[in-house]
């Protein structure tokens, strides 16, 4: 039973209460293969055809444990700050569906794989710690097809690729109070798991998803609220809009004496409103047993060393040390380990051109807006940091002017080609022969006789100008260093 609808709460009454928020997020891991069997885990393949007896649960077909899966699990807990058990176990989550052939999933319960950890998030002024109350192990379900063929108003279609993709489930404590921090612990949670290499996180794929838990308590109070569950939210827009619906719903229910019921909603992407699923009262018993086929998962002490060993630098850490290495910008270094595929371009570029902060601009500023318009990631730039860097060292040492350097940026970055071989190839080598630029120089004096009484009666700003009419003439071809050395002697 679905909780009856309600008209949202308006802001000023929604903001005498505060939201209790947690979230259980659902994380593909980045393996070939399935969790207990050898199956390929590619998505877009042909419906069913990446099944075998073992996920498919034919009788006397037996699991065996991903070792790549498991290795990648405690990556994510140690990037999590969580405490590994040396040994965990898996269980049988009992429920039935469609799609699940097993009609159970195979999951940790009472003692799964790492616990007690935390992420610090980033917000506008500071930092907040979030608890990580777990993470564990477990299989995906497949995945029911309702829409999208011609019968679809009577049938129902079942597409069992996914079972038994391997996935972690991280729950957090229920630390966060708006649903602008639940945001950004997304936001960050999703950041971490890439650099570590634990998964792309790609929501168009379901390789992260989200459900949360919501409830609201007067300002000033401690004692939780009943919550409800929001489920498979799977984008980050959604979720925030679902949780300032949801709110504002529960503060009018509480506001005009009903009661909040504890139940599992979905949202609805359409309305930007939340729907009533099934209430808790009714949800299903999983009836949690040991997993009967499995022996207890071990990782042992030398294995976790070495996994840890194998630990890259988490973001937080290259956000420092480009602040300090290369003294750019704290925004800057925010924007430049937003992943770790442009932290490592920046990092190229910087190094190469040895311009860090003009590599700084040039990576956030014209590059990230061409990738942005051509609709391309840093991993797709047809310019490669080598390159950029070439083109910062031309600009920086004089050689070409801005203006050039943003004319031979645009070529480079619709032919893959390197500055010099555009500048050859289109003619656009800088001017900097001093008998060529002096003609010029007169040319643009003589044409413009009132400009030179206005220099020579005090008025130096008018230097610019005329710097400017002579990088026209040339389209910005000539050395601005030069031509300033060149008016400045002929003018006086």
């Amino acid at each position: 039973m679905g909780s009856t609808e309600t008209i949202a709460a308006p802001p000023e009454v929604v903001a005498r209460y505060e939201p209790v928020i947690g979230l259980e997020v659902h994380v593909q891991l980045m393996t070939r293969t399935k969790l207990f069997c050898g199956c390929s885990t590619e998505f877009g393949s042909a419906p069913n055809s990446q099944v075998c007896p073992v996920c498919l649960a034919l009788p006397g077909a037996l699991p065996v444990v991903n070792r790549e899966a498991v290795a990648l699990a405690v990556r994510a807990a140690l990037a999590l700050n969580c405490e590994v058990r040396r040994s965990s176990r898996f269980a049988r989550k009992n429920y039935f569906y469609p799609d699940l052939p097993k009609g159970y999933q195979i999951s940790q319960f009472d003692r799964p794989l790492a616990e007690h950890g935390w992420l610090d998030i980033a917000l506008d002024a500071a930092t907040k710690r979030v608890g990580i109350t777990r993470v564990h192990l477990e299989d995906d379900a497949g995945k029911s097809i309702h829409d999208g063929f011609a019968d679809s108003d009577r049938y129902s279609y079942v597409d069992l690729n996914r079972c038994g993709v391997p996935l972690i489930e991280i729950v957090g404590e229920p630390d966060l109070r708006s649903s602008a921090e639940a945001y950004a612990y997304l936001t960050d949670l999703k950041q971490i798991l890439q650099y570590v290499g634990v998964s792309t996180c790609d929501m168009e794929k379901g390789h992260l998803r989200c459900d949360a838990n919501v409830s609201v308590r007067p300002r000033g109070t401690d004692a939780f609220g009943v919550k409800t569950e929001i489920k498979n939210l799977n984008s980050f827009r959604f979720l925030q809009k679902a949780l300032d619906y949801e709110v504002a719903r529960q503060v009018a229910i509480i506001e005009s004496g009903g009661t909040i019921h504890q139940e599992t909603r979905l949202f609805n992407a359409d309305t930007g409103e939340t729907a009533g699923m099934r209430s808790k009262e009714y949800a299903h018993d999983y009836r949690y047993f040991p997993e009967p086929d499995l022996l207890p998962l071990v990782v042992g002490e030398q294995w976790l060393d070495e996994i840890r060993a194998q630990m890259p630098e988490l973001p937080a850490a290259k956000r420092k040390r480009f602040v300090a290495t290369y003294c750019v910008r704290e925004y800057d270094a925010q924007v430049l380990t937003s992943s770790p595929q442009l932290a490592d371009y920046f990092e190229g570029t910087a190094v190469k051109s040895n311009q860090p902060q003009a590599a700084a601009n040039w990576v956030t500023g014209d590059l990230s807006g061409a990738l942005k318009a051509a609709g391309k990631s840093i991993e797709d730039s047809p310019v490669t940091d080598a390159n950029l860097a070439e083109l910062i060292v031309l600009s920086t040492s004089g050689q070409i002017s801005g203006k050039l350097a943003k004319e031979v940026f645009a070529k480079m970055f619709a032919s893959g080609r390197s500055a010099p071989e555009i500048m050859k190839a289109d003619g656009l080598q800088q001017i900097s022969d001093v008998g060529e630029l002096e003609k010029l120089v007169d040319e643009v004096l003589a044409a413009n006789p009132r400009q030179v009484e206005q220099y020579q009666a005090g008025k130096k700003g008018v230097l610019g100008f005329f710097v400017g009419q002579v990088m026209k003439l040339t389209r910005g071809q000539a050395n601005p260093a030069v031509v300033n050395e060149v008016l400045s002697r002929k003018l006086r």
